[in-house]
């Protein structure tokens, strides 16, 4: 285990010396120019002439927490009409034209945040820019388009959860965790909530959320600032102001004990979850929680992976997830695979004693230091491309944080004590904070006998 640990020391720094030795040093937020438009528009531009190419990002502030009950998937299907067309750009031409001219084009919809991007030649971000300006003002709302598209969110919703036990799992624990915070309901929507989403409601959300004052335009790569901030004026500011959106929420109460629930789903073997409530970036703790989450979890020298995959070999896969850039406090959450033969029971204990025994001694200085390593080497290689350079400014500006945080990580990352992680998982790792999740998996349903010709009809 020692070996493997310093080996995986060796590697990161080696991987992060061979960025600074190449002379490609990544930028960094600092390098970012700041604009404001006179609509409220945030413009972020960051000059990387490494390559001649960029990516152009337009984030909006709304997301799955901007819903209400009722409504889940809203921001998310509103998301895939924004691909089906204005006059300008009647339906299939966006994508269409940007593949013409050597691009690729997407986006996201999460919990905070909807964004869209197109990844281009240097020399065709003002095409990008003209046709994002564009939908932000000019989108068409078609009902048969919004019937047909249903349709495939619905799919959609099927492949990644209805016919995905550990999704399902997923989805379920958040809705168990959270009652009365938005963090409830799933960011693609509940079929009962799709069945009842109509045009009128579409439209509301665009019109309350898809507004210059509520968005901000992020340009990384081979650009010059001063050059293309005329250009961004001339197309963005004509756009007029929008509503100020209401985006603070009340908290989800404390959780005041443990809350346990069972899947049962078609599955090859069980799957276990278990979830707290932890702090987003507005508390310093947030730093020492993604430090705790890479010594658990990262890599095949972390804890969980030692003792459940390699040691006990009761789990197939094992892991935690943590993400402190939310707008709201969300879930630190473990998961386990367990292994064939093997009981859940034993698999969920093995979980509850790693964290005990994090919270009864802390890390090892060498642990502690790996961690570290790990946290500092995944930021600085997002740095280095522009479209997750972006991506690390667009959420930190939208969640809340504000794009400067980005510079700060490592500071604070640097700053975390062993007694810190020590803290944490004292602090928030209880009992009372808990919910448990478990997955039953049940056998395939039969297939369906095909009819005989004995027992088929005559036409």
């Amino acid at each position: 285990m020692m070996r493997s640990i310093l080996n995986r020391l060796l590697f990161m720094t080696i991987a992060v010396a061979l960025v600074v030795l190449s002379g490609a040093s990544p930028s960094t937020a600092s390098d970012a120019h700041e604009y404001l438009l006179s609509n409220g528009m945030k413009v972020l531009l960051v000059e990387v002439p490494k390559a001649p190419v960029a990516t152009v990002q337009v984030w909006y502030k709304v997301g799955s927490r901007n819903e209400v009950m009722g409504r889940a998937g809203l921001s998310h299907m509103l998301e895939h009409m924004m691909f089906k067309g204005t006059a300008k750009y009647p339906k299939g031409t966006f994508s269409r034209v940007v593949r013409k001219n050597g691009g690729v084009d997407n986006a996201f919809t999460s919990q905070d945040f909807t964004a869209y991007f197109e990844n281009l030649a240097a020399d065709r971000v003002e095409l990008a820019l003209e046709m994002e300006a564009d939908r932000m003002q000019g989108l068409l709302l078609d009902n048969a388009e919004f019937q047909t598209e249903r349709e495939v969110v619905k799919e959609e919703r099927r492949l990644r959860t209805e016919d995905d036990p550990q999704g399902a799992l997923v989805e379920a624990l958040f809705a168990q965790a959270f009652f009365s915070h938005p963090y409830h309901w799933p960011v693609i929507g509940w079929f009962a909530d799709l069945d009842a989403m109509s045009l009128d409601d579409l439209q509301r959300h665009y019109d309350t959320f898809y507004s210059p004052n509520n968005a901000t335009l992020i340009v990384v790569g081979d650009i010059k600032a001063e050059t293309l901030l005329p250009t961004i004026k001339r197309l963005f500011e004509p756009i007029p102001k929008g509503p100020t959106p209401k985006q603070a929420l009340p908290p989800e109460p404390d959780q005041r004990g443990e809350r346990r629930f069972l899947l049962k789903r078609e599955a090859q073997v069980p799957f276990v979850m278990m979830g707290f409530r932890v702090p987003n970036y507005a508390s310093d703790d947030s730093y020492a929680l993604d430090v705790l989450e890479s010594i658990l979890s990262r890599g095949k020298s972390s804890r969980l992976y030692q003792s459940l995959v390699y040691d006990q070999k009761n789990s197939l896969a094992v892991g935690a997830e943590y993400s402190l850039m939310q707008t709201d406090p969300s879930l630190f959450y473990f998961y386990a695979l367990v292994s064939p033969g093997q009981k859940v029971e034993a698999v969920e204990e093995s979980l509850h004693r790693e964290i005990a025994r994090l919270q009864h001694e802390p890390p090892t200085d060498l642990e502690l230091q790996r961690a570290k390593n790990q946290v500092e080497a995944a930021h600085v290689f997002e740095q280095d491309s522009n479209f997750r350079n972006a991506m690390l400014l667009g959420q930190a500006e939208t969640v809340g944080a504000g794009w400067r945080r980005v510079d700060q990580f490592l500071e604070r990352i640097r700053a975390v004590t062993a007694k810190d992680v020590q803290r944490v998982a004292k602090q928030y790792l209880t009992e009372d904070n808990r919910t448990v999740g478990i997955l039953i998996p049940l056998p395939p349903k039969p297939a369906e006998a095909l009819p005989t010709a004995a027992t088929q009809g005559k036409s």
